[in-house]
């Protein structure tokens, strides 16, 4: 892709509550704001709020990753312990490639801040020519979590043949390797 290409990038909220309207759905655009303040590189959200169902969200990211040609997707809510948490284990049925480093990176931050990170179970993969990133639900923790691992996800982008994220720099510095 080129450098002028715009970047769709999917924001999945997975929660029972806020996709049967019963709970307002705070981390999707808790995504899309870090999102804007961030990127200085054209990009379209393509958003997307649904059930703690693994099928569904096993299908909603080959969705946006196959067809709506998103090259990353954040995931926000379903990492933690309880029964009907499973966006971990719809991440890894969809990727061919798992990629630790995010989810230890995004629990040893989250860790300094409250003890139930270690809780936590979010992860990130390869689905395609996509990263899938999964992230807990609370906007604030969206943010920390996003804070850490963002500075290499361009680059990853950028390795998946992706379009050319760029940042503010005074916010958050992509990690590209020099020529």
């Amino acid at each position: 892709m080129t450098g002028t290409s715009i970047a769709r990038i999917g924001i999945v909220t997975v929660s029972d509550r806020a996709s049967r309207g019963e709970y307002e759905d705070r981390g999707g655009p808790a995504i899309r704001e870090y999102l804007a303040d961030i990127l200085t590189s054209p990009f379209e959200p393509v958003a997307r709020v649904i059930a703690d169902e693994q099928t569904l969200i096993e299908q909603t990211l080959r969705e946006l990753c196959e067809t709506a040609g998103c090259c990353l997707v954040i995931t926000t809510g379903g990492t933690g312990p309880a029964l009907r948490d499973v966006t971990p284990e719809a991440t890894e049925a969809v990727c061919q490639k798992m990629m630790p480093g995010f989810g230890e990176l995004m629990r040893k931050v989250s860790l300094e801040k409250v003890a139930t990170a270690i809780l936590s179970r979010q992860t990130a993969g390869i689905c395609g020519r996509a990263l899938i990133v999964n992230l807990p639900g609370q906007p604030k923790a969206i943010r920390e979590c996003l804070d850490a691992v963002f500075p290499a996800i361009p680059y990853c982008i950028d390795l998946l043949d992706g379009p050319f994220l760029t940042t503010d720099e005074m916010k958050i510095k992509a990690f590209r390797p020099k020529k």
